[in-house]
């Protein structure tokens, strides 16, 4: 293990090393000078947790256990009641979020498979926010999940924009804990002390390392740094150390049977878990240790107060591998999980802190959504923002200058599994559209979200004019891809 660890270190030098040579001036985008020089220019750090509801954190009303490293956070910061995830699942998701386009315009708009590792790429022509973020003087590193380009594809991490990138390429293999590989920048990684059924590298305390070594190493530099974790995604699995604090505290516990052995073991299916209460709490633990380490890596730094952080989660909460987010009311007064268009799905927690600038202990009920975050970076870094982007910076709200804030006219999801979906939240009201394959005819579900956060009544047969409005919406909102059609549904499921 320590031979391991002392040559994952060495190359992760290498790489980090690497990226910050011919860090000069920083260039600007109109010939303006940049609102920040390189020693004001903030430090962002955009934290991703995958598949956790809106109601799993004690600052969004989680009853059955604590998150005291984020709900600090909430409390140095401001928490968004109504912010929106790219889509329903992960790769689509993190697209929306990387482009600043939602899922009628991004390039990737559903999960698909390329074997024997990764998921379809989004093409190189793509200007990512890395990329826009690299334009602007900042180092960058992404940690965790990636799921938007096989290895050695344009879609690479390290081809979107990204100098360093450490942790799992594709989200299939993402499933598992203790895999027997990892991937540092283009390097495959071999985790020798996970061969057969060993368990001596648990991924997300590794990966969290190279998070914390990436921090250090890139004090004295502007930094971009996107934590894409993979907690608290099935499979469900977490230390013994962990395990054993909350074994015997949420019953009735339940059981999972999952796969313990063949050829597919550690390939994607789930591992079997007897304790899935206890284990989901254990890596909700660990998710928030690890947020409370990012913060105080940056006190310790002396850079706390020059950094930004972001903490959100890619999808609403998922049923998979044993998870029970109905006994740990998972997705709040929402209705739906993961791979729905309800709220339950898609709406996320946000929270952000910026020391100096955002008022501490604030409440924002601003609707934005994940491709806004491009936009608000951009603003943040003095970039020129591309036409192309459907997002609107929250900069504004941020700042506590609301009546500055630009709203958006609609928010808008598709869906390309489950027979086909769609949905529209525009003002108050909220449009859903199941079965698109099936029939462009299928009927809209009409909610209004100010008298109905949990979806129970729907008004289509009352309000036939604004029916009529959200069908021409969902209509115009996309353009046509030839990968991810709305004609069929053959789409290899990734959950």
């Amino acid at each position: 293990m320590r031979q391991f660890s002392y040559l994952v270190s060495f190359l992760f030098m290498i790489s980090v090393l690497s990226s910050c040579k011919n860090k000069g001036e920083i260039p600007t985008t109109s010939g303006e000078e940049p609102t920040f020089n390189k020693v004001d220019k903030p430090n962002i750090i955009y934290i991703l947790a995958d598949d956790l509801g809106y109601g799993d954190l004690s600052a969004y009303g989680q009853q059955k256990f604590t998150t005291p490293n984020i709900d600090k956070l909430a409390r140095e910061g401001m928490l968004f009641t109504q912010h929106y995830s790219g889509s329903t699942v992960c790769a689509p998701s993190r697209s929306a979020l990387l482009t600043g386009m939602h899922t009628g315009h991004t390039f990737v708009r559903g999960n698909k498979e390329i074997q024997p590792e990764g998921q379809y790429p989004i093409p190189d022509n793509t200007f990512t926010m890395a990329e826009a973020m690299k334009k602007a003087g900042y180092v960058t590193g992404a940690f965790g999940k990636w799921g938007l380009g096989y290895p050695g594809s344009e879609g690479d991490p390290i081809n979107q924009g990204f100098d360093t990138f450490f942790g799992y390429n594709c989200q299939r293999l993402g499933h598992n804990y203790y895999p027997r590989h990892l991937w540092a920048n283009k390097d495959s990684l071999v985790l020798e002390e996970n061969s057969g059924k060993n368990k001596g590298v648990y991924a997300p305390q590794l990966i969290h390392e190279k998070t914390l070594d990436f921090i250090e190493f890139n004090k004295d530099n502007p930094f971009f740094l996107y934590v894409a974790s993979i907690i608290p995604h099935a499979e469900l699995a977490a230390p013994e150390e962990i395990l054993k604090k909350y074994r015997g505290k949420f019953p009735p516990e339940k059981a999972y049977k999952g796969v313990d052995d063949g050829p597919e073991y550690r390939k994607g299916p789930y591992e079997s878990q007897k304790e899935t209460h206890a284990a989901f709490v254990s890596m909700i633990h660990i998710l928030d240790n690890q947020v409370g380490e990012i913060m105080a890596k940056l006190e310790k730094l002396g850079i706390a107060d020059n950094t930004i952080v972001m903490f959100t989660s890619d999808n609403g909460p998922h049923m998979e591998g044993g998870a029970d987010p109905e006994y740990f009311n998972s997705n709040g007064p929402f209705k739906g999980t993961k791979r729905d268009l309800y709220e339950g799905g898609i709406r996320v927690p946000l929270i952000v802190k910026w020391p100096g600038q955002i008022k501490p202990n604030t409440r924002t009920d601003h609707v934005s959504a994940f491709w806004d975050v491009f936009p608000t970076i951009s603003n943040i870094a003095n970039l020129e923002v591309p036409q192309s982007l459907d997002g609107v910076s929250f900069l504004p709200t941020l700042l506590g200058k609301e009546k500055d804030q630009e709203e958006h006219e609609y928010l808008y999801w598709e869906f390309h599994e489950k027979g086909g979906r769609q949905a529209i939240r525009k003002g108050n009201w909220k449009a859903v559209k199941y079965n698109v394959f099936g029939s462009s005819d299928s009927p809209i579900e009409l909610y209004d979200l100010d008298t109905d956060l949990g979806e129970e009544n729907n008004l289509a047969k009352d309000y036939p004019k604004v029916v009529e409005e959200m069908k021409n919406i969902l209509e115009e909102a996309r353009t046509p891809s030839e990968v991810f059609t709305f004609d069929q549904g053959t789409y290899l499921n990734v959950k």
